[in-house]
């Protein structure tokens, strides 16, 4: 029993994938990686992440489409935003959230951590505002 308290990792709070499944430099590699790394791990069969993708956006996405955007070879297939946000829907892939805000040094955390956030921000702020009275204080104390 003791032993499980040292083998304990804290839940992950961030969602998307680990640098090293996304390997490479260029953009439109690393998108087709995690394109495939959704369908892959979704558990569906391609041709449900096309027909629930196709429901959503109202127009047919087929699972060929599917496949080239999975592929670095398929230069002249590049998802939309609309496709992608689809994808992310039919797939339920969180990941690909994470993805894209990692580009921008961000991180995408479910919305039930957000209240969690700004209570440790408020917090952060209530520390600073001690320390600057505090220096205040004792800056009137040595001027008196």
């Amino acid at each position: 029993m003791t032993l499980e308290l040292f083998d304990w990792e804290p839940p992950r709070v961030a969602v998307g994938f680990e640098s090293e499944q996304l390997p490479g430099n260029r953009i439109a590699s690393r998108i087709s990686r995690a394109v495939a790394l959704a369908l892959k791990d979704c558990g569906k069969s391609r041709s449900d992440i096309a027909r629930e993708m196709s429901e959503e956006l109202g127009y047919p996405v087929s699972e060929a489409t599917l496949d080239a955007y999975a592929s670095e070879a398929k230069e002249s297939h590049k998802i939309s935003l609309e496709r992608f946000i689809a994808l992310i829907m039919a797939t339920e892939c969180h990941d690909l959230l994470g993805f894209v805000a990692g580009f921008f040094d961000h991180v995408v955390v479910p919305e039930r951590y957000g209240s969690l956030i700004e209570l440790h921000l408020i917090e952060e702020h209530e520390r600073e505002v001690q320390r600057r009275k505090q220096a205040i204080e004792a800056k009137w104390k040595a001027g008196r």
